[in-house]
């Protein structure tokens, strides 16, 4: 019953769409603008960075609190289930949570923050290197798809040869389809050259 309820409401904590939230503060809905996705990107493009960094800070917090709310709420459980197992279910319960939330008729975020939550919570030194290469993928290109692209694919194999876990490497391949997935229409723009860019000011 434990491992059932932190699955829930890691599923539910997730699915807060902080990005339309912070559309309706502002007076508008998110998802008829720009992109029409209510993730951080969306966001900093339409509203600017007071209502987009936050969003992003809220959807990384996302991640995080559900690895360890997960790992509190069912340890101890009924089935035997270590903690990193847990943390891991907690995660990607929030990860789709965010993607397909249920208060937007299952039409969500693309993932990337609160991926990156989860993976501070379960892997902090892996996390920090993808962050890194995040960075610099976007400074050369100046584009967030490709650089988070690049880092979801980097995730598995970084993560893997710093633990060496097997749970783990399965848990960032899972994150890396689930991000590639919700960049389908962005891999797209990119081969066709219509994605946009943030322009350095």
């Amino acid at each position: 019953m434990r491992v059932f309820f932190s699955i829930i409401a890691s599923y539910l904590l997730g699915s807060i769409p902080a990005g339309y939230i912070a559309g309706r503060l502002a007076k508008i809905d998110i998802r008829e603008a720009g992109s029409g996705n209510i993730g951080a990107t969306n966001v900093v493009r339409v509203l600017g960075k007071a209502y987009g960094y936050p969003v992003f800070a809220f959807d990384f917090l996302k991640g995080l609190a559900a690895v360890n709310m997960s790992i509190f709420l069912a340890r101890p459980n009924e089935l035997g289930i270590s903690v990193e197992s847990l943390g891991i279910m907690g995660g990607i319960c929030a990860v789709i949570g965010h993607s397909y939330p249920i208060w937007l008729r299952f039409k969500g975020g693309k993932g990337v923050a609160t991926s990156l939550g989860v993976m501070f919570g379960l892997a902090p030194v892996a996390a920090g290197i993808v962050v890194v290469l995040w960075g610099c993928v976007f400074a050369i290109t100046r584009y967030v798809s490709a650089a988070s692209i690049a880092a979801a694919i980097a995730l598995p194999i970084t993560t893997f040869l710093l633990l060496r876990s097997g749970a783990i490497l399965y848990f960032t391949i899972a994150l890396m389809l689930i991000v590639i997935w919700r960049h389908r229409s962005n891999i797209s723009r990119l081969i066709n050259g219509t994605e946009p860019r943030f322009e350095r000011k």
